[in-house]
């Protein structure tokens, strides 16, 4: 069986060098828009998402995750003109924001490659956003504030045009699924 659906899913992969040109608004919206239809736990759209463009802010945030990966002489989002961030509540409101958010971000990476798009997950925004200065960082999000103290990152991509071709897939490991009838 196949379609374009299945086929963006063999396909897909992440990138880590990307074109400094900046995606179009066009782009942008369709990316985003495809994470806020991801399902969520009783339909509650938990999760949020920031789209980051603002290259002194992007600076910032590349440099706290490098910071929290101990790699801070390295661009964590492989000179992604765009990153996209996740949020989601703390487990102590909702034991669905990390499943949610990570929803979202699979629905955007999706999305991306579909319009040719090149992206890549990126970690630790859950320790970013945790520290003070993340924490501060978070107030500059455009996020309402009554919410900011129940946040947390779930995650993040790097977005923008790949400057290099996919990488070939791995094979699927064998028995990766079962069916029991």
């Amino acid at each position: 069986m196949d379609n374009a659906v299945l086929k963006a899913l063999r396909e897909r992969r992440s990138i880590r060098r990307f074109k400094p040109e900046q995606i179009s608004d066009a782009e942008l919206q369709a990316v985003l828009e495809a994470g806020s239809w991801a399902p969520t736990a009783h339909g509650l759209q938990d999760p949020w998402i920031v789209a980051v463009q603002k290259p002194e802010l992007r600076e910032k945030i590349s440099r706290l995750n490098a910071a929290i990966w101990g790699r801070e002489d390295f661009d964590p989002f492989y000179g992604a003109p765009t990153l996209v961030l996740v949020f989601a509540s703390k487990p102590e409101k909702t034991m669905n924001g990390v499943p949610d958010g990570s929803l979202v971000l699979g629905n955007m990476m999706l999305a991306a490659h579909s319009l040719g798009l090149g992206s890549c997950w990126i970690n630790r925004e859950r320790e970013m956003f945790a520290t003070p200065e993340g924490k501060a960082l978070l107030a500059e999000l455009d996020l309402p504030k009554e919410i900011l103290p129940d946040l947390m990152g779930v995650g993040a991509l790097a977005l923008g045009y790949p400057a290099h071709d996919a990488p070939a897939p791995k094979a699927r490991k064998e028995g990766y699924w079962r069916v029991i009838k």
